[in-house]
């Protein structure tokens, strides 16, 4: 009995601890299918924030593509911006890698860092939104992949209709799951009018404890039953290892 009540007290700790009050600095992504807020991990993945927000400062994040979307699993971006005058893409200026930090996990509704397959911290400037529940499989891929934020309601549902557009083939790895907003006519050379651009990333919020209560996605226990195949980077990616300046983008739409 006595174990049994020395359970259930840590249990309700530990769930006090995933909806008590946490540092959470807020940014307002402004893209061409909508506006949504997030609110960062600061206190709970503090170097991938740090990380993030200085991509955020520079500007790397002004007219980024979502250049790959899986429909019910992920949407991603952060590597690639357009240049509306001169109608070229060129990959961002990395930082230097960051450490891998798997507290929480790849539940949907959360915002996480890509790296490179077999490489647990190489995540630099690409992220995605977890649009499934992709614990049981992130969690475990490549070190765990590092939830650093949680999107605000109604934000999901900019996110599920971006991941819910047609998505083409552009001609390269880093492009061959593409979400296309205007579906061009056959044989049109696509432009950054027909893509999902994130237009700005804002730090709207600075202090650290902006709400008093943040839903916390679930604990990442880095445990799993069974095989824990690390070989694929999952929602992570390894074109940021590409060069892409000036990328002419013809389409061809995935079936």
């Amino acid at each position: 009995m006595k174990n049994l009540i020395a359970f259930l007290g840590k249990a309700a700790l530990c769930s006090a601890l995933l909806t008590s009050a946490a540092q959470a600095t807020t940014v307002l992504f402004k893209t061409s299918m909508g506006d949504f807020e997030v609110e960062l991990l600061d206190e709970h993945t503090p170097k991938t924030v740090e990380n993030f927000l200085a991509y955020v400062e520079n500007g790397s994040y002004n007219n980024v593509l979502f250049h790959r979307s899986i429909r019910g699993f992920i949407a991603q971006s952060g590597g690639f911006n357009y240049d509306f005058d001169e109608h070229e893409v060129s990959e961002i200026t990395s930082l230097p890698t960051v450490i891998n930090e798997p507290v929480f996990s790849n539940v949907r509704g959360t915002i996480a860092m890509a790296k490179v397959g077999g490489e647990p911290n190489s995540a630099t400037s690409e992220w995605f939104f977890n649009v499934g529940a992709n614990a049981s499989n992130l969690d475990f891929q490549n070190g765990g992949f590092t939830v650093f934020g949680v999107v605000t309601e109604p934000g999901m549902e900019i996110i599920d209709a971006i991941n819910d557009l047609p998505i083409y083939n552009l001609g390269s790895s880093a492009f061959s799951e593409t979400p296309i907003q205007h579906e061009p006519a056959e044989g049109e050379e696509l432009t950054g009018d027909h893509l999902v651009v994130v237009e700005s990333v804002t730090v709207i919020n600075s202090e650290p404890n902006t709400i008093d209560e943040l839903p916390l996605p679930s604990r990442n226990t880095g445990e799993k039953e069974g095989d824990d195949d690390d070989s694929s980077s999952g929602g992570g990616s390894s074109s940021w290892l590409l060069a892409l300046a000036g990328l002419a983008l013809t389409a061809r739409r995935n079936k």
